[in-house]
């Protein structure tokens, strides 16, 4: 057998064990709340970790459709008043790793859970994962680091992806229900680690952590989610990455979205990150219009969590939307709360909003009616304001999904603003699957925007494109 097979063979059985074994008990650790601070906080760490072991394993076990969520991803009662402030670590098995000659290859993983601040400005515990490379960085200066977020995983706490680096694949049946979780950001993840570029991964306000529902592309919970996430890795101790290192932005449709607010938000929120460059991929920069293209696709299940997650962030809109609700809609709307991507796809691919509401009108038709939902969806806007860094937007012209001319408005906009903007339009052939046409770009699109970012960390420029962004698609 080749060595490629070989290697292949030892991943496919590694993922495959990994997703059949239970999970364990996560314990929680508290960490300092900055790598300068790392030292006098382990005086009172004892203490301080049982204190937490007790809050977050006197409670039930969370179950989602069968997963049982470890204790790790409960809250504290309280967080630190830091942004990116660490509230606890745990080592994080990956389920695809390999032994090297100086450690796991692509290296060793940590789990985190840090603190921001939700788009009502009070506090929120968000979970992710700390990728430290095996390989060496070889460009010039300290290593640099890329904030990854995640494309859609779904609602549910099973979805998150710092429990798919572990498991790799998800699976769980509870009574009539199942659900299916694929980790598969981990390609741009060890593509990213395999340059030497360490990694941090945010899972958002409310995916994975159990004590809220997932604020489904929200503007600035997930913008908060990737810059305290920068944060929380900058003050992980044991590290490589130094206050000298330079950071990058990377996210691919939701993650798209979360990152290219990031890079909006980063002046007035977390102007002391040195951000470099940022990908950001199919961004969902206007939600009216991803709406309306997302009604009737195979993923139609994001629609549902991007209600859920209006009214997670503001309740008000419980009452207005239960006024057009009909049975129908809200038990796809629960339904749809605990489900990931694989189940949504199996249950609701193909399906219509009109089921879902008393007037038969699709739900787009009523946000445009109501002006509480309108106004709620265009604060959502990206592109109102004039990003940090350079920004590389990638958009395939044939994308419907989460539409290519709401992204390229996204560019253009910034331009307009003196943002330096990257407009890279990705040409692919048109299907009859609006998922595909989505997808497809994030595939043949990916290796060249790791390249580009990984020559942006290293200090090389790129220059602006927006002066030819009227002459392309």
């Amino acid at each position: 057998m080749p060595a490629r097979s070989r290697i292949l063979a030892a991943l496919v059985s590694a993922t495959t064990a990994a997703a059949l074994a239970p999970l364990p008990a996560a314990s929680a650790h508290a960490a300092a709340p900055n790598a300068a601070t790392h030292n006098a906080a382990t005086h009172n760490a004892a203490a301080h970790n049982a204190a937490l072991t007790a809050a977050t394993t006197t409670a039930d076990p969370v179950v989602s459709r069968g997963v049982t969520i470890p204790a790790f991803y409960t809250p504290p009662a309280t967080l630190p008043p830091t942004n990116g402030a660490l509230v606890r670590t745990e080592p994080l098995p990956l389920a695809l790793s390999l032994p090297g000659i100086t450690g796991t290859l692509p290296g060793r993983a940590t789990r985190i859970m840090y603190k921001s601040t939700d788009s009502t400005g009070g506090p929120v515990a968000v979970t992710g994962a700390y990728l430290e490379p095996a390989a060496a960085w070889k460009g010039p200066g300290a290593r640099p680091l890329v904030v990854l977020a995640p494309g859609t995983m779904g609602q549910g706490d099973q979805c998150s992806t710092s429990l798919a680096l572990q498991r790799g694949l998800i699976l769980g049946l509870e009574k009539d229900q199942f659900t299916v979780s694929i980790g598969y950001e981990i390609l741009a993840m060890y593509r990213l680690l395999a340059k030497g570029i360490a990694v941090v991964q945010t899972d958002y306000p409310g995916l994975g952590t159990t004590d809220r529902l997932h604020t489904y592309v929200n503007r600035v919970d997930s913008g908060h989610a990737v810059l305290d996430a920068a944060r929380a890795a900058t003050a992980l101790p044991g590290t490589s990455i130094t206050a000298k290192s330079a950071v990058g932005f990377y996210g691919y449709s939701q993650g798209g979205g979360a990152v290219a607010s990031a890079a909006e938000l980063l002046a007035s929120y977390a102007p002391e990150i040195p951000l470099k460059a940022t990908y950001a991929g199919a961004p969902p920069a206007d939600l009216t219009e991803v709406t309306e293209a997302i009604d009737g696709s195979e993923l139609l299940g994001a629609l549902g969590w991007s209600v859920n997650g209006f009214v997670q962030s503001q309740p008000a809109l419980r009452d207005l939307l239960d006024a057009y609700l009909n049975d129908a809609g809200r038990a796809a709307l629960k339904d749809l709360s605990a489900m990931c991507v694989g189940d949504a796809i199996f249950g609701y691919a193909g399906k219509r909003t009109t089921g879902w509401t008393t007037t038969g009108q699709p739900v787009s038709e009523i946000i445009d009616a109501e002006p509480e939902l309108r106004g709620y969806l265009e604060a959502q806007r990206i592109g109102e304001r004039k990003p940090a860094g350079v920004v590389r937007v990638a958009t395939g012209v044939n994308d419907n999904l989460v539409p290519h001319g709401q992204a390229r408005t996204m560019a253009a906009d910034w331009c307009g603003r003196g943002g330096k903007v990257v407009y890279a339009p990705v040409s692919l052939p048109r299907t009859v699957s609006p998922l595909i046409n989505h997808f497809g770009p994030l595939l043949t699109d990916q290796g060249p925007a790791i390249d580009w970012l990984g020559l942006r960390l290293a200090g090389l420029p790129a220059p602006s494109t927006c002066a030819i962004l009227p002459l392309q698609p």
